[in-house]
């Protein structure tokens, strides 16, 4: 069982941090720009940038459906440059995660940024500093710790995604089939003690996710 065991487990570690390094960075650029600027529609335009938080991951999955699929404008595209759909590969996969849980990070990156007392990147700005270097030397170092916990949120909710990734990625085993799923497969299947088993792993690594985060916020107060 070794193989088959840890297989689901990897590939959504895998999954996890791929679609973290990307809402990481997506995240906090967007985070930054929302932070600082007013204009009208701004509050649609973060009503849209939530909305994968709030909607059911079946909604997610039909929607990256009709964006992606082999009929749309986007799949097409992507079939042409790649000779293959992106559909129940593993890299749908990773942008269903990827989706899901880049609200969690934007929402953290901004508030972070918010919190940034303006007067001190003005003061960097008179001293001659270019935008460039007040975000990458006083803006993250700064909101660091609200980066920090964004990122960690945005990777347990990647780790977790299963709706999404069962409609757009499917269920193949070794490719597509992370532990979320696997563990629905395993009780359908009435295998009780290897869906205990991947449910243990996952209950830990999200207890310690959700540890770190509260370390991290602890230590701003």
């Amino acid at each position: 069982m070794g193989a088959y065991f840890w297989s689901p487990l990897i590939l959504s570690m895998e999954t996890a941090f791929v679609s973290c390094g990307i809402v990481l960075i997506i995240g906090t650029l967007l985070g930054r720009w929302m932070a600082r600027r007013h204009f009208r529609g701004k509050l649609l335009v973060e009503t849209l940038l939530l909305l994968p938080l709030v909607l059911p991951p079946t909604v997610v999955g039909f929607l990256l459906i009709i964006l992606f699929g082999k009929n749309s404008v986007l799949g097409s595209a992507i079939i042409c440059l790649f000779n293959q759909p992106i559909m129940f590969t593993w890299w749908a996969a990773v942008l269903a995660s990827t989706v899901v849980a880049f609200p969690l990070m934007y929402q953290s990156a901004k508030l972070g940024f918010e919190s940034i007392d303006q007067d001190i990147e003005n003061a960097a700005r008179v001293d001659g500093a270019n935008e460039r270097q007040i975000f990458f030397y006083i803006a993250i170092p700064l909101a660091f710790k609200a980066l920090l916990a964004g990122g960690v949120l945005s990777f347990a909710r990647a780790l977790g995604e299963f709706g999404a990734t069962l409609m757009f990625a499917g269920n193949l085993p070794g490719k597509t089939q992370t532990a979320p799923i696997a563990i629905y497969m395993a009780l359908g299947s009435n295998n009780m003690p290897l869906a205990w088993a991947w449910v243990g792993c996952m209950v830990g690594i999200s207890f310690l996710m959700l540890i770190a985060v509260h370390i991290i916020r602890a230590s701003d107060s």
